[in-house]
C-alpha cells in the first residue's frame, strides 16, 4: 500500500550540505503498523515529512497504491492521514465539529457527508457530546482523540501517526490504541513514529530503525525481538537461595550467577536446554515462583542496535 523509494534528502547549512537521509527505503502492506523508530536527529522526522507530502525529496519517490506522491500529488493525498504530536493538525479556537468539517471539506468531502462522517468518528471515541465545545477546552487524551478523528474525515488507505500515545493518561492511550488496532485490522496501512518503545512493541507487526540517515534494521517485530533475546534463564525463588543450593546449582550447571537473593541467573552451554530440567530436579524440593527464559524488548534492541558502529 505505501512504498518507499530510496528516499534521499539534503539540507544547506552555513558549512555546507547536510545529508539528512540517505537512500531509506521501506514498505507498509494493507492492515500492517510499522514502527519507524530513531533517535533524534535520525532522519526519522524529514522521511516522514516527504512520505505526508510536506517536503519534496532530492532523491527517491513515495508510492501510494501504485501512485508517485510527487506526479500524482493530489489522487496520492486523498488516500494518507496524519496525526501529527500534540494535536498540532487542530485549530484550537474552532469547535471540534468545525475541525472536522473544515478538514473534510478541504480533503475535498462533500458537506453533507463530512457531517455525517465527523458524528460518526465521534461516537466511535466517545466524543459525541463535545462536537460543539472548542478544542482548548478539551484534555490533552480528547484532543488527542479528535486529531485521530480529523485525519480519518476521507477514509484514508495510509495513515502516519507520530507519537499518538504520548503524554497520555493510561485510559486515553488504551483508546487511542484501541483505535490504532482497529483501523490496522479494517485494512488501514499504518506508519508509527514514537519514542514510547513499550508502545511500538505492543502495536507493531513490523519495525524499521534509523540512525544517521540510514535505515540499520528492518524486519517483524517478533523476529526481531527473538534474534536479539539471549539464551539465559532466570529461576526465581519463593524464598531467597541457600547458599548450599547455589553452590548446588553451580555444580550442575556451571554457569550459575546469583544476581539477587531469590533469583539465579544461568545460560545452558551449547544450547543444552534439557540441563534446566536436570538442575530443576536437584533443586527440588526447595519453592520456586517461576521459571523465566530472557525475551529482549525493543529497548533493549533499541539501545544495542543505536550503539553499534556498523550497520545491524
Amino acid at each position: 500500500m505505501l512504498n518507499v523509494e530510496g528516499l534521499v534528502k539534503q539540507f544547506r547549512i552555513r558549512t555546507g550540505l547536510v545529508d539528512a537521509v540517505r537512500g531509506v527505503s521501506f514498505s507498509v502492506a494493507a492492515g500492517e503498523i510499522l514502527a519507524f523508530l530513531g533517535p533524534n536527529g535520525a532522519g526519522k522526522t524529514t522521511t516522514i515529512k516527504m512520505t505526508a507530502g510536506l517536503i519534496h525529496p532530492d532523491g527517491g519517490a513515495v508510492y501510494v497504491d501504485g501512485k508517485n506522491l510527487v506526479t500524482e500529488r493530489n489522487a496520492v493525498l486523498g488516500k494518507i492521514g496524519a496525526v501529527l504530536e500534540g494535536s498540532r493538525n487542530l485549530y484550537w479556537r474552532l469547535t471540534v465539529l468545525e475541525n472536522l468539517l473544515y478538514w473534510g471539506t478541504m480533503r475535498r468531502v462533500s458537506y453533507r457527508q463530512a457531517r455525517s462522517r465527523a458524528f460518526e468518528l465521534l461516537d466511535q471515541v466517545g466524543l459525541t457530546d463535545r462536537a460543539r465545545s472548542t478544542v482548548q477546552t478539551l484534555s490533552r487524551g480528547m484532543q488527542q482523540k479528535v486529531a485521530l478523528c480529523q485525519s480519518l474525515m476521507h477514509h484514508p488507505t495510509v495513515l502516519l501517526l507520530d507519537e499518538p500515545t504520548l503524554g497520555l493518561d493510561f485510559e486515553s492511550s488504551e483508546g487511542i490504541k484501541r483505535m490504532v488496532r482497529t483501523l490496522s485490522d479494517s485494512g488501514t496501512a499504518i506508519l508509527l513514529t514514537t519514542h514510547q518503545l513499550d508502545v511500538a512493541q505492543e502495536l507493531s507487526d513490523r519495525v524499521a530503525m534509523i540512525r544517521g540517515g540510514q535505515l540499520i534494521l528492518e524486519g517483524t517485530t517478533k523476529a526481531i525481538l527473538e534474534k536479539y533475546s539471549q539464551p539465559m534463564y532466570s529461576i526465581i525463588s519463593a524464598i531467597p537461595w541457600p547458599l548450599n543450593l547455589v553452590d548446588t546449582a553451580r555444580k550442575v550447571m556451571g554457569n550459575v550467577a546469583q544476581v539477587s537473593p531469590d533469583t539465579l541467573q544461568l545460560i545452558p552451554q551449547d544450547g543444552d536446554t534439557d540441563a534446566i530440567y536436570r538442575l530443576l530436579n536437584a533443586l527440588h524440593p526447595h519453592p520456586l515462583l517461576r521459571v523465566e527464559r530472557h525475551q529482549a524488548d525493543l529497548a533493549e534492541v533499541f539501545q544495542q542496535v543505536m550503539s553499534k558502529g556498523a550497520l545491524a
